[in-house]
């Protein structure tokens, strides 16, 4: 990871457009989307994880003040953070796993409409993940989660040149004695991932049977929180097809399942083919439903752009509304945690290129990953179809987004870290008032708060004093030092 990280980039000076110019623009042109549904502008926040729904996964007050700044830039679309499907514990994130939350969703949806005065187009990105565990003391993991066998033994009689124990708690003790280094000799990959990074099922995991009934489990799962999507008011839902999830792991090229679900190209897009399908039968014709997918997946024996361009295009013939495009974020190449904590899957090689910072290689961050999404676009239309395509990454002024435009990059332009910098600054563009936009400066600060699941700011302003603004009345974090919200832009 260090030997990318060699060049810090400046962020580039930005000759904003004028209120003309920008109305001129491709950015700020109407594009439509799904079955009669208009996207206002090709202006697009996409799902970012803020940490503030209770831990029963319910809409806060915290939720509607987070997603009403976005609301006031009046982007073409937003699209509300990740969202579990199964109804399970998962911390504060927000879940549509139930009926029970749909009254709470409703009143996210109604205060993006008020706050936008209309002109948003809300979406909800609805995500599965496997289980995950913290990574373990080692005494722990050998004394309760090593399932020991005789090729434990073996190996350890073979490292020791003697005779192994022969009772498996003396084996297992004997185990956790040896130097971490000796470990390598004894234990198996799989084993070593878990003692070194915790438990992590896999989709390949099919000796666990809830594993092996993936595909008969999850198309009505993701179907059922669809329909409530719909019940809720929002315009669409985002399948969340990307990064160390679920899904994305059955597209991986490490999917090496043998049930017709993976190995081959058309094995691995089986299955979200089958939960688009089963969405696409449960709402209106006119709700839009697209997906977040992986242009390259940046892992070592990962699927790159070739099969992205594949999937994508599979996905639109299947009548997919929109293809978002980002980039690796996974768990294989993500930094061992410390013992105690979980393995985050963007802290590594793949999550640098998820979310490229200023200190890059000489590529540098800004526009990094257009090239995929400018691939998958053009797999689809030579499929002859006309399917929207989403880019991002790295995307901080108006000239590069217009410039991707142009390009044939993308239909519509996703900037998330800028968003969160200024959530007004899609409206001080379109007014021509982009000298007054508030930068960011990509440095993954925000991504450094997500990683440790703490309500996520922007350093830009969580600090910020306003002159005029009541301090009293400012919500602030558990710890009282950060500003949640960023400062109210005055027109």
């Amino acid at each position: 990871m260090s030997q990318l990280l060699r060049v810090v980039h400046p962020v580039p000076a930005e000759p904003w457009p004028t209120a003309d110019e920008a109305a001129a623009s491709l950015l700020f042109s109407p594009l439509p989307l799904g079955r009669g549904l208009t996207l206002a502008s090709r202006t697009w926040v996409p799902a970012m994880v803020p940490w503030r729904a209770t831990a029963e996964g319910e809409v806060t007050d915290a939720v509607l003040a987070w997603y009403a700044r976005y609301a006031d830039g009046r982007p073409g679309a937003l699209v509300v953070e990740a969202t579990g499907i199964r109804d399970v514990p998962s911390g504060p994130l927000l879940r549509i796993s139930h009926d029970r939350y749909v009254d709470g969703l409703r009143r996210l949806v109604d205060t993006v409409r008020a706050r936008s005065h209309g002109e948003t187009r809300v979406f909800i990105q609805l995500i599965d993940f496997l289980a995950i565990r913290r990574r373990p003391e080692p005494a722990s993991y050998f004394a309760r989660f090593l399932r020991v066998d005789e090729g434990h033994r073996r190996r350890l009689a073979d490292l020791l040149g003697r005779a192994a124990p022969a009772a498996d708690d003396a084996l297992r003790a004997a185990l956790a004695a040896l130097p971490d280094t000796a470990l390598d000799a004894v234990l198996t990959a799989r084993e070593l991932d878990d003692l070194r990074r915790g438990y992590r099922e896999r989709v390949t995991d099919l000796h666990l049977p809830h594993i092996r009934a993936l595909p008969t489990a999850l198309p009505p799962l993701f179907a059922d929180a669809a329909a409530r999507a719909e019940a809720a008011g929002f315009d669409g839902v985002e399948l969340h097809y990307a990064h160390a999830y679920t899904m994305a792991s059955f597209l991986s090229a490490l999917n090496d399942r043998d049930d017709g679900y993976g190995r081959s190209r058309d094995g691995r897009v089986r299955l979200p083919r089958e939960v688009f399908a089963a969405v696409r039968a449960r709402v209106g014709g006119g709700f839009v439903v697209g997906c977040r997918l992986l242009g390259d997946e940046a892992i070592a024996g990962g699927s790159a752009v070739d099969d992205a361009a594949f999937f994508a295009a599979a996905l639109a013939a299947d009548g997919m509304d929109f293809v978002s495009v980002s980039k690796g974020g996974k768990f294989e190449d993500a930094k061992a945690p410390k013992v105690g904590e979980a393995a985050y899957p963007y802290t590594g090689p793949s999550g640098h290129e998820c979310m490229p910072t200023v200190r890059s290689d000489a590529r540098g961050p800004f526009g990094r990953n257009l090239p995929l999404s400018r691939a998958v676009r053009a797999a689809i239309r030579a499929a002859g179809l006309a399917t929207p395509v989403v880019g991002a990454g790295g995307i901080t002024g108006y000239r590069l987004a217009e410039a991707a435009l142009a390009r044939g990059d993308c239909d519509v332009v996703a900037a998330a870290r800028q968003s969160l910098a200024d959530p007004d600054w899609w409206r001080k563009v379109r007014l021509g008032r982009g000298a007054e936009v508030r930068r960011c400066k990509l440095t993954n600060y925000c991504e450094g708060l997500d990683q440790h699941h703490k309500q996520v700011t922007c350093q830009l302003w969580d600090r910020a004093v306003v002159e005029g603004e009541d301090a009293a009345s400012v919500a602030r974090s558990a710890d009282g030092r950060r500003r949640l919200e960023a400062p109210r832009w005055e027109e």
